[in-house]
Protein backbone atom coordinates (compact mmCIF):
# COMPACT_ATOMS: atom_id res chain seq x y z
CA UNK A 1 0.00 0.00 0.00
CA UNK A 2 2.81 2.64 0.75
CA UNK A 3 3.28 2.24 -3.05
CA UNK A 4 0.17 3.58 -3.75
CA UNK A 5 0.14 6.99 -1.81
CA UNK A 6 1.69 9.14 -4.36
CA UNK A 7 -1.29 8.44 -6.42
CA UNK A 8 -3.71 8.13 -3.70
CA UNK A 9 -2.64 11.86 -2.82
CA UNK A 10 -2.34 13.97 -6.05
CA UNK A 11 -5.59 12.25 -6.91
CA UNK A 12 -7.40 13.27 -4.26
CA UNK A 13 -5.57 16.80 -4.58
CA UNK A 14 -6.84 17.21 -7.93
CA UNK A 15 -10.53 16.06 -6.77
CA UNK A 16 -10.15 18.74 -4.53
CA UNK A 17 -8.62 21.87 -6.35
CA UNK A 18 -11.44 21.02 -9.03
CA UNK A 19 -14.37 20.77 -6.86
CA UNK A 20 -13.61 24.23 -5.36
CA UNK A 21 -12.78 26.50 -8.19
CA UNK A 22 -15.84 25.01 -10.27
CA UNK A 23 -18.35 25.21 -7.13
CA UNK A 24 -16.52 28.68 -6.56
CA UNK A 25 -17.54 29.64 -10.45
CA UNK A 26 -20.86 28.59 -10.12
CA UNK A 27 -21.64 30.43 -6.91
CA UNK A 28 -21.03 33.44 -8.61
CA UNK A 29 -22.92 32.80 -11.33
CA UNK A 30 -26.36 32.60 -9.17
CA UNK A 31 -29.24 34.02 -11.69
CA UNK A 32 -27.51 33.74 -14.94
CA UNK A 33 -29.61 31.12 -16.15
CA UNK A 34 -26.52 28.82 -15.77
CA UNK A 35 -28.05 26.79 -12.75
CA UNK A 36 -31.21 26.56 -10.71
CA UNK A 37 -31.67 28.81 -7.39
CA UNK A 38 -33.48 27.88 -4.37
CA UNK A 39 -35.39 30.06 -3.29
CA UNK A 40 -36.75 30.26 0.17
CA UNK A 41 -40.13 29.90 1.41
CA UNK A 42 -41.94 28.62 4.61
CA UNK A 43 -39.79 25.55 4.97
CA UNK A 44 -36.43 26.81 4.43
CA UNK A 45 -34.07 27.86 6.16
CA UNK A 46 -32.44 30.68 4.45
CA UNK A 47 -33.62 34.04 3.63
CA UNK A 48 -32.43 34.89 -0.26
CA UNK A 49 -32.04 32.34 -3.45
CA UNK A 50 -29.46 30.46 -3.71
CA UNK A 51 -27.57 28.77 -6.68
CA UNK A 52 -28.29 24.94 -6.04
CA UNK A 53 -25.43 23.43 -8.66
CA UNK A 54 -23.06 22.97 -6.26
CA UNK A 55 -23.74 19.36 -6.74
CA UNK A 56 -21.99 19.51 -10.07
CA UNK A 57 -18.86 20.76 -8.73
CA UNK A 58 -18.71 17.71 -6.47
CA UNK A 59 -19.60 15.17 -9.00
CA UNK A 60 -16.72 16.76 -11.11
CA UNK A 61 -14.21 15.87 -8.65
CA UNK A 62 -15.65 12.44 -8.27
CA UNK A 63 -15.83 11.81 -11.78
CA UNK A 64 -11.63 12.83 -11.85
CA UNK A 65 -11.41 10.06 -9.14
CA UNK A 66 -12.80 7.57 -11.32
CA UNK A 67 -10.87 8.16 -14.47
CA UNK A 68 -7.97 7.99 -12.32
CA UNK A 69 -8.85 4.57 -11.12
CA UNK A 70 -9.68 3.48 -14.43
CA UNK A 71 -5.86 4.68 -15.71
CA UNK A 72 -4.24 2.92 -12.57
CA UNK A 73 -5.78 -0.41 -13.06
CA UNK A 74 -8.30 -0.13 -10.09
CA UNK A 75 -11.59 -0.19 -11.89
CA UNK A 76 -12.81 -3.43 -10.89
CA UNK A 77 -16.68 -5.24 -11.86
CA UNK A 78 -17.84 -3.75 -8.62
CA UNK A 79 -16.75 0.05 -8.92
CA UNK A 80 -17.96 0.28 -12.54
CA UNK A 81 -21.44 -0.97 -11.75
CA UNK A 82 -21.08 1.99 -8.88
CA UNK A 83 -20.20 4.43 -11.64
CA UNK A 84 -23.28 3.62 -13.62
CA UNK A 85 -25.69 3.71 -11.02
CA UNK A 86 -23.52 7.01 -9.77
CA UNK A 87 -24.74 8.40 -13.74
CA UNK A 88 -27.99 7.53 -13.38
CA UNK A 89 -29.36 9.01 -10.06
CA UNK A 90 -26.70 12.45 -11.08
CA UNK A 91 -28.76 12.83 -14.17
CA UNK A 92 -32.23 12.36 -12.94
CA UNK A 93 -31.84 14.42 -9.70
CA UNK A 94 -29.96 16.95 -12.06
CA UNK A 95 -33.09 16.79 -14.17
CA UNK A 96 -35.02 17.30 -10.71
CA UNK A 97 -33.25 20.51 -10.33
CA UNK A 98 -34.17 22.28 -13.77
CA UNK A 99 -38.07 20.87 -12.94
CA UNK A 100 -39.63 18.98 -10.96
CA UNK A 101 -40.34 15.10 -12.10
CA UNK A 102 -42.85 12.84 -9.86
CA UNK A 103 -42.05 10.73 -6.84
CA UNK A 104 -42.26 7.71 -9.29
CA UNK A 105 -39.71 8.56 -11.56
CA UNK A 106 -37.40 9.58 -8.79
CA UNK A 107 -37.76 6.35 -7.22
CA UNK A 108 -37.94 3.95 -10.36
CA UNK A 109 -34.61 5.89 -11.07
CA UNK A 110 -33.45 5.06 -7.80
CA UNK A 111 -34.76 1.51 -7.98
CA UNK A 112 -32.60 1.24 -10.94
CA UNK A 113 -29.78 2.17 -9.60
CA UNK A 114 -30.18 -0.26 -6.79
CA UNK A 115 -30.54 -3.19 -9.28
CA UNK A 116 -27.27 -2.49 -11.53
CA UNK A 117 -25.36 -2.57 -7.65
CA UNK A 118 -27.07 -6.05 -7.09
CA UNK A 119 -25.64 -6.83 -11.14
CA UNK A 120 -22.03 -5.21 -10.16
CA UNK A 121 -22.47 -8.18 -6.71
CA UNK A 122 -23.06 -5.69 -4.31
CA UNK A 123 -25.95 -6.90 -2.65
CA UNK A 124 -26.97 -6.83 1.62
CA UNK A 125 -26.59 -10.56 1.81
CA UNK A 126 -26.23 -11.65 5.37
CA UNK A 127 -26.48 -9.33 8.52
CA UNK A 128 -23.27 -8.90 10.52
CA UNK A 129 -23.93 -8.77 14.13
CA UNK A 130 -20.99 -8.47 16.19
CA UNK A 131 -20.27 -12.47 17.46
CA UNK A 132 -23.32 -13.47 14.63
CA UNK A 133 -24.04 -13.64 11.21
CA UNK A 134 -27.37 -14.12 9.81
CA UNK A 135 -27.58 -14.86 6.01
CA UNK A 136 -30.21 -14.12 3.95
CA UNK A 137 -32.39 -15.58 1.44
CA UNK A 138 -31.68 -14.17 -2.10
CA UNK A 139 -35.71 -12.52 -2.02
CA UNK A 140 -34.93 -11.06 1.01
CA UNK A 141 -31.67 -9.79 0.22
CA UNK A 142 -32.86 -8.27 -2.97
CA UNK A 143 -35.75 -6.31 -1.24
CA UNK A 144 -33.49 -5.27 1.28
CA UNK A 145 -30.85 -4.31 -0.90
CA UNK A 146 -33.57 -1.78 -2.96
CA UNK A 147 -34.69 -0.59 0.49
CA UNK A 148 -31.39 0.51 1.74
CA UNK A 149 -29.86 2.00 -1.29
CA UNK A 150 -33.34 3.88 -2.08
CA UNK A 151 -33.50 5.02 1.62
CA UNK A 152 -30.01 6.76 1.48
CA UNK A 153 -30.56 8.39 -1.40
CA UNK A 154 -33.58 9.64 -0.24
CA UNK A 155 -32.48 10.61 3.43
CA UNK A 156 -29.26 12.29 2.63
CA UNK A 157 -31.42 14.55 0.68
CA UNK A 158 -33.74 15.36 3.29
CA UNK A 159 -30.84 16.00 5.48
CA UNK A 160 -29.29 18.42 2.87
CA UNK A 161 -31.35 21.36 4.11
CA UNK A 162 -28.77 23.83 6.01
CA UNK A 163 -25.55 25.43 5.35
CA UNK A 164 -22.41 22.92 5.30
CA UNK A 165 -24.30 19.83 6.98
CA UNK A 166 -24.30 17.40 3.88
CA UNK A 167 -20.91 18.63 2.82
CA UNK A 168 -19.53 17.11 6.09
CA UNK A 169 -20.60 14.38 6.48
CA UNK A 170 -19.35 13.31 3.23
CA UNK A 171 -16.11 14.80 4.28
CA UNK A 172 -16.24 12.72 7.78
CA UNK A 173 -18.24 9.85 6.37
CA UNK A 174 -16.09 9.12 3.39
CA UNK A 175 -12.41 9.70 5.22
CA UNK A 176 -13.63 7.07 8.09
CA UNK A 177 -14.44 4.59 5.13
CA UNK A 178 -11.08 5.76 2.98
CA UNK A 179 -9.29 4.58 6.37
CA UNK A 180 -10.95 1.02 6.37
CA UNK A 181 -10.11 0.48 3.43
CA UNK A 182 -6.37 1.27 4.14
CA UNK A 183 -6.77 -0.61 6.99
CA UNK A 184 -7.58 -3.27 4.91
CA UNK A 185 -5.44 -2.86 2.04
CA UNK A 186 -7.65 -1.83 -0.57
CA UNK A 187 -6.25 1.05 -2.74
CA UNK A 188 -8.93 0.99 -5.34
CA UNK A 189 -11.19 1.45 -2.86
CA UNK A 190 -9.05 4.19 -0.42
CA UNK A 191 -8.79 5.96 -3.77
CA UNK A 192 -12.76 6.66 -4.53
CA UNK A 193 -13.24 7.05 -1.21
CA UNK A 194 -10.82 9.99 -0.47
CA UNK A 195 -11.37 11.73 -3.91
CA UNK A 196 -15.47 11.77 -2.50
CA UNK A 197 -14.10 13.04 0.74
CA UNK A 198 -12.07 15.95 -1.16
CA UNK A 199 -14.54 16.79 -3.58
CA UNK A 200 -17.38 17.57 -0.84
CA UNK A 201 -14.20 19.13 0.55
CA UNK A 202 -13.84 21.52 -2.19
CA UNK A 203 -17.45 22.50 -1.95
CA UNK A 204 -17.70 22.84 1.63
CA UNK A 205 -15.55 25.93 0.96
CA UNK A 206 -17.99 27.54 -0.54
CA UNK A 207 -20.78 26.00 1.36
CA UNK A 208 -20.01 26.65 5.04
CA UNK A 209 -22.13 29.23 6.86
CA UNK A 210 -23.19 31.44 5.58
CA UNK A 211 -23.33 29.40 1.93
CA UNK A 212 -22.76 31.16 -1.47
CA UNK A 213 -23.84 27.61 -2.88
CA UNK A 214 -26.32 24.56 -1.99
CA UNK A 215 -25.97 20.92 -3.31
CA UNK A 216 -29.02 20.49 -4.72
CA UNK A 217 -30.34 17.34 -5.58
CA UNK A 218 -27.69 16.42 -7.89
CA UNK A 219 -25.47 16.59 -5.08
CA UNK A 220 -27.21 15.23 -2.25
CA UNK A 221 -28.69 11.98 -3.96
CA UNK A 222 -25.25 11.13 -5.59
CA UNK A 223 -23.69 11.60 -2.21
CA UNK A 224 -26.26 9.37 -0.65
CA UNK A 225 -26.07 6.76 -3.40
CA UNK A 226 -22.06 6.78 -3.05
CA UNK A 227 -22.43 6.70 0.65
CA UNK A 228 -24.82 3.08 -0.54
CA UNK A 229 -22.55 1.95 -2.70
CA UNK A 230 -19.04 1.82 -1.03
CA UNK A 231 -20.59 1.02 2.35
CA UNK A 232 -22.10 -1.90 0.60
CA UNK A 233 -18.79 -2.61 -1.69
CA UNK A 234 -16.71 -2.29 1.62
CA UNK A 235 -18.65 -5.14 2.84
CA UNK A 236 -18.26 -7.15 -0.49
CA UNK A 237 -14.37 -6.37 0.30
CA UNK A 238 -14.62 -7.96 3.83
CA UNK A 239 -13.11 -4.22 5.23
CA UNK A 240 -16.23 -4.15 7.51
CA UNK A 241 -19.40 -5.40 8.70
CA UNK A 242 -22.19 -3.20 7.52
CA UNK A 243 -23.31 -1.88 10.62
CA UNK A 244 -20.15 -0.26 10.73
CA UNK A 245 -21.05 2.05 8.09
CA UNK A 246 -24.02 2.55 9.33
CA UNK A 247 -22.76 4.19 12.38
CA UNK A 248 -20.43 6.30 10.35
CA UNK A 249 -23.38 7.80 8.62
CA UNK A 250 -25.76 7.45 11.55
CA UNK A 251 -25.72 11.24 12.40
CA UNK A 252 -27.83 11.25 9.06
CA UNK A 253 -29.83 8.20 9.23
CA UNK A 254 -30.78 8.26 12.90
CA UNK A 255 -32.32 11.69 12.61
CA UNK A 256 -34.17 11.30 9.27
CA UNK A 257 -35.51 7.73 10.58
CA UNK A 258 -36.36 8.99 13.48
CA UNK A 259 -38.13 12.23 11.66
CA UNK A 260 -39.30 9.99 9.43
CA UNK A 261 -41.16 7.66 11.77
CA UNK A 262 -42.61 10.38 14.00
CA UNK A 263 -44.08 12.22 11.01
CA UNK A 264 -45.66 8.57 10.09
CA UNK A 265 -46.94 8.55 13.82
CA UNK A 266 -48.17 11.80 13.48
CA UNK A 267 -50.21 11.02 10.19
CA UNK A 268 -48.40 13.62 7.89
CA UNK A 269 -47.86 13.50 4.68
CA UNK A 270 -43.75 12.60 4.79
CA UNK A 271 -43.22 13.14 0.90
CA UNK A 272 -43.79 16.88 1.95
CA UNK A 273 -41.42 19.28 2.66
CA UNK A 274 -41.23 20.05 6.26
CA UNK A 275 -38.93 21.68 8.74
CA UNK A 276 -38.79 18.50 12.16
CA UNK A 277 -35.59 17.42 11.62
CA UNK A 278 -33.49 17.81 14.63
CA UNK A 279 -31.13 20.22 13.29
CA UNK A 280 -34.23 22.50 11.28
CA UNK A 281 -35.52 22.63 14.77
CA UNK A 282 -32.10 23.76 16.66
CA UNK A 283 -32.01 26.73 14.16
CA UNK A 284 -35.83 27.42 14.43
CA UNK A 285 -35.24 28.00 18.19
CA UNK A 286 -32.53 30.11 17.95
CA UNK A 287 -29.31 28.64 17.08
CA UNK A 288 -27.00 29.87 14.39
CA UNK A 289 -26.54 27.70 11.36
CA UNK A 290 -22.46 27.76 12.25
CA UNK A 291 -23.39 26.81 15.92
CA UNK A 292 -25.69 24.14 14.65
CA UNK A 293 -23.01 22.84 11.95
CA UNK A 294 -20.31 22.71 14.21
CA UNK A 295 -22.15 20.97 17.02
CA UNK A 296 -23.10 18.33 14.23
CA UNK A 297 -19.10 18.05 12.95
CA UNK A 298 -18.25 16.95 16.57
CA UNK A 299 -20.81 14.72 16.65
CA UNK A 300 -19.50 12.87 13.14
CA UNK A 301 -16.16 13.15 13.74
CA UNK A 302 -16.77 11.19 17.29
CA UNK A 303 -18.99 8.47 15.44
CA UNK A 304 -16.24 8.02 12.79
CA UNK A 305 -13.65 8.01 15.13
CA UNK A 306 -15.58 4.66 16.54
CA UNK A 307 -16.21 3.29 13.39
CA UNK A 308 -12.61 3.06 12.57
CA UNK A 309 -12.00 1.18 15.64
CA UNK A 310 -15.10 -1.19 16.40
CA UNK A 311 -13.55 -3.28 13.88
CA UNK A 312 -10.44 -4.27 16.15
CA UNK A 313 -12.93 -4.47 19.36
CA UNK A 314 -14.55 -7.82 20.79
CA UNK A 315 -18.18 -8.44 20.17
CA UNK A 316 -18.91 -7.72 23.78
CA UNK A 317 -17.16 -4.12 23.55
CA UNK A 318 -18.98 -3.79 20.05
CA UNK A 319 -22.51 -3.75 21.39
CA UNK A 320 -21.34 -2.11 24.50
CA UNK A 321 -20.18 0.95 22.04
CA UNK A 322 -23.20 0.39 19.59
CA UNK A 323 -25.69 0.47 23.04
CA UNK A 324 -23.07 3.66 24.48
CA UNK A 325 -24.55 5.23 21.02
CA UNK A 326 -27.87 4.52 21.20
CA UNK A 327 -28.09 6.43 24.35
CA UNK A 328 -26.74 9.25 23.63
CA UNK A 329 -28.73 9.83 20.34
CA UNK A 330 -31.86 9.55 22.82
CA UNK A 331 -29.98 12.31 24.62
CA UNK A 332 -29.45 14.65 21.45
CA UNK A 333 -33.48 13.78 20.93
CA UNK A 334 -34.21 15.57 24.63
CA UNK A 335 -31.28 18.07 24.33
CA UNK A 336 -33.87 19.09 21.13
CA UNK A 337 -36.84 19.28 22.85
CA UNK A 338 -35.29 21.06 25.88
CA UNK A 339 -33.66 23.83 23.82
CA UNK A 340 -37.31 24.28 22.01
CA UNK A 341 -39.05 24.67 25.32
CA UNK A 342 -36.43 27.03 26.28
CA UNK A 343 -36.68 28.95 23.61
CA UNK A 344 -40.65 29.00 23.81
CA UNK A 345 -40.13 29.87 27.41
CA UNK A 346 -38.23 33.08 26.20
CA UNK A 347 -40.88 34.50 23.94
CA UNK A 348 -43.63 33.72 26.63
Amino acid sequence: MSSSLAPLALVSLAALVLSLLLTRWLATRAGSGLGPLDHPNERSLHAAPVPRSGGLGVLAGVILTLLAAMALGWMDDALAWISGALLLVALVSFRDDLGDLSPLARLTAHGLAAGALLLGGLGWSRLDLPGATLVFPGWLALVLTLLFVVWMINLYNFMDGMDGLAGGMAVFGFLALAWLGWRGEEPGYVLVCLGVAASAGGFLASNFPPARIFLGDVGSSSLGLLAAALALWGTELGLFPLWVAWLVFSPFIVDATWTLVARLIRGERVWEAHRSHHYQRLVLAGWSHRRTVLRAYGLMGAVAVCAVAAPGLTASDQWMLLGAWAVIYGVIHLKVGLVERNARMEIS
